[in-house]
């Protein structure tokens, strides 16, 4: 098998894969945002072995196929419009997934194979975290005061509410909304990276010479 084929056939099975995890949730918040069973590492595998441009491919294409998963599956895009359904699928599935893919950038930083793979994965998810935040502060942030004051958030929600107003309170739950499924996704793609950099011909993959 060729390198352009076997990287097409490679691509498609782990983007295939990564779609079929996302379904898996651990758990799901009610407003969108979900801890899935490590369904972010496929797109950062395929960005570390084959670099940031395929990666980022990579990634929007899985970002595309999460957005029509999130449209026909969950309440992302209720009550917005069309220009809110436009930054959500740019911020929230295209930017965020396609950061996945960059990954890569770290494989000739590090030289242990385990903590190369490792650092790409968990620098390739924050930055999906930041896109999320980005889409929370500017599309979503009218929902601060009333989440602060929900159930969960007694003493605490007060205290965010009396300190934070405007933009800044927004980004507040912006970042602790979106931190809620991303840490916990992050903490598991990073653990998956370590298992798979164990495993020889995982880690003979990974570091492979590019084509």
């Amino acid at each position: 098998m060729n390198s352009p084929t076997q990287r097409l056939t490679l691509s498609g099975v782990m983007i295939g894969m990564g779609t079929v995890l996302s379904l898996v949730k651990v758990f799901e918040l009610p407003y969108g945002g979900s801890v899935t069973l490590f369904s972010m590492v496929p797109v950062i595998f395929l960005g570390f072995v084959y670099g940031p441009k395929w990666g980022l491919l990579c990634g929007a294409v899985f970002g595309a196929l999460q957005g029509l998963l999130g449209a026909t599956m969950s309440s992302a895009f209720a009550g917005q419009q069309w220009w809110g359904v436009a930054l959500i699928l740019l911020l929230d599935y295209l930017f965020a997934f396609s950061a996945l893919g960059l990954s890569g950038i770290f494989r000739q930083l590090i030289g242990n194979p385990a903590a190369s793979f490792a650092t790409g994965t968990l620098a390739a998810s924050l930055m999906r975290l930041a896109c999320h935040f980005v889409s929370g502060v500017i599309l979503f942030g009218g929902y601060a005061e009333w989440y602060f004051t929900q159930e969960g958030f007694p003493a605490f929600g007060a205290r965010i509410l009396e300190r934070y107003s405007g933009i800044g309170l927004s980004a507040v739950y912006s970042l602790i909304y979106n931190a809620s499924y991303m840490l916990p996704e992050t903490a598991l793609a990073v653990f998956a990276a370590v298992v798979l950099a164990s495993v020889k011909p995982v880690r003979e993959k990974l570091f492979q010479a590019r084509t």
